[in-house]
């Protein structure tokens, strides 16, 4: 699918905090080879830079809307476009990042093995992905496809969850890693404006969904489900929306 920048950084602080508390548990002392995977608009790729300025830093994404934010904000950088699940890195890497992109690829069983497999001796692996596909944030869009005249074409875009029970990536990297440390947070995040539940997925989740449809179809469809999130995440006295998210957060070093 396209991405729209725009959509995606209306909450660009909010989707940085899982990567600042990510990076805060990686320990380097000196990465010369830094891989930015799902690096989206380069947010995250501009921390990773002011961290290790001296280190060869490379954005991989998918998105070429993305990658063009992200060129002109931090040109000095190695901008790659490809599919994540088929990207190989050209030789071995010291850190591989990756924040909130991992759980849009399936069969994570291959890839996070084959991730860590990528890294230099002593290579780190950072991994954060959202966890939040049972709320109601993502549940009611199930619902609004099941409910309406597009169910046909859409109920093909649904999907189980994609991310995994912590355990079972422990059980994938624990082999080939000398430590794994993995942790899930819950973060609250106070939103302004109107459906702001709504807006937020709108830039990711929902997005697909919209897509497939013509205009007037997709405005229904995002009214419709707006309706739903409304009432799951009602507005409190003072006008803000409290999202409760959860994320999954995991850092290997390979043995």
């Amino acid at each position: 699918m396209t991405w729209n920048p725009d959509q995606y950084l209306k909450f660009a602080q909010a989707r940085l905090r899982p990567a600042l508390d990510l990076l805060a548990q990686v320990e380097h002392s000196g990465p010369r080879r830094i891989v930015d995977l799902g690096c989206g608009a380069g947010n995250v790729t501009a921390l990773l830079a002011q961290r290790w300025p001296h280190a060869e830093l490379v954005g991989v994404d998918a998105s070429a809307e993305m990658l063009e934010r992200a060129r002109g904000a931090l040109p000095q950088a190695q901008w790659v476009c490809a599919d994540l699940a088929a990207w190989r890195a050209p030789q071995p890497v010291d850190l591989l990042f990756s924040n909130a992109a991992l759980h849009w690829l399936g069969d994570h069983a291959r890839l996070f093995p084959a991730l860590l497999a990528q890294l230099a001796p002593g290579g780190v692996l950072a991994v954060q992905m959202p966890v939040n596909f049972a709320s109601p944030s993502h549940t009611a869009i199930a619902e609004t496809v099941y409910e309406g005249p597009w169910q046909q074409r859409l109920e093909p875009l649904l999907r189980p969850e994609p991310v995994a029970a912590a355990q079972i990536y422990y059980k994938l990297l624990a082999r080939d890693a000398a430590a794994v440390d993995i942790w899930e947070t819950q973060y609250l995040h106070v939103l302004a404006g109107d459906d702001p539940v709504k807006e937020w997925t709108k830039g990711t989740w929902l997005k697909p969904f919209l897509d497939a449809l013509d205009a007037d179809e997709a405005a229904a469809f995002e009214a419709a489900y707006a309706a739903r999130v409304r009432v799951a995440y009602r507005p409190l006295d003072d006008g803000s929306t409290l999202f409760p998210f959860r994320r999954l957060f995991i850092v290997a070093r390979r043995a």
